[in-house]
């Protein structure tokens, strides 16, 4: 994305730091870069996932772009609709089982503060995000269905963490461990279709 102008030519680190700044668990990344003229710019960055919490329609987007720019490097395609010639790999974070994060019965009770933060967890904005990265994942495999092309997508998502796996914020030596045999047991699953 930082590909087309030279004051968006950011540390690697930044980028990182940035896009790992969830609001209510970490700080927005403050940086700046300078363009070869020594003109600077200033980033005050929080997490993508506000924005896009499946980034692939963003980098179809991004390579269309480029395509249309008439950038070989980029992609050797001639026209951007050509996605059938696109390959994509989509790797989730995971996600928590939906029924560990909702319940119809307690949350009538909520009001809206209850739905903004609740037992530690923020319901209102994990379902807009989740809602979010789904509908990208559906309209991406719809497409490259219709475009007879479906063996070019597949997204990998665990959606199903229970417990401190699922929290973003828990980076205790057991919950690395345990998310790591989360991702060894996701390895083992079948891939499905949407």
């Amino acid at each position: 994305m930082f590909l087309s102008t030279e004051s968006k030519n950011a540390l690697l680190s930044d980028v990182c730091i940035s896009t790992s700044a969830a609001p209510t668990h970490l700080s927005g990344h403050l940086f700046e870069t300078k363009d070869k003229d020594g003109n600077s710019r200033v980033f005050n960055l929080i997490d993508g996932g506000v924005a896009a919490n499946n980034l692939t329609l963003l980098a179809m987007t991004h390579v269309s772009k480029q395509i249309l720019l008439g950038n070989q490097d980029v992609f050797p395609i001639k026209t951007p609709t050509e996605y059938g010639k696109f390959m994509i790999l989509s790797l989730g974070t995971g996600s928590a089982k939906i029924e560990e994060k909702f319940d119809a019965v307690l949350s009538s009770k909520w009001g809206i503060l209850g739905w903004l933060y609740n037992d530690g967890s923020t319901p209102l904005i994990d379902g807009f995000s989740q809602a979010s990265a789904d509908l990208v994942d559906i309209h991406a495999s719809v497409l490259f269905q219709a475009l007879h092309s479906q063996r070019r997508y597949l997204r990998i998502q665990d959606d199903e963490l229970i417990d401190d796996a699922a929290s973003v914020d828990v980076s205790t030596p057991e919950n690395l461990k345990r998310l790591v045999e989360v991702g060894k047991a996701l390895l083992q699953k079948q891939a499905c279709k949407v």
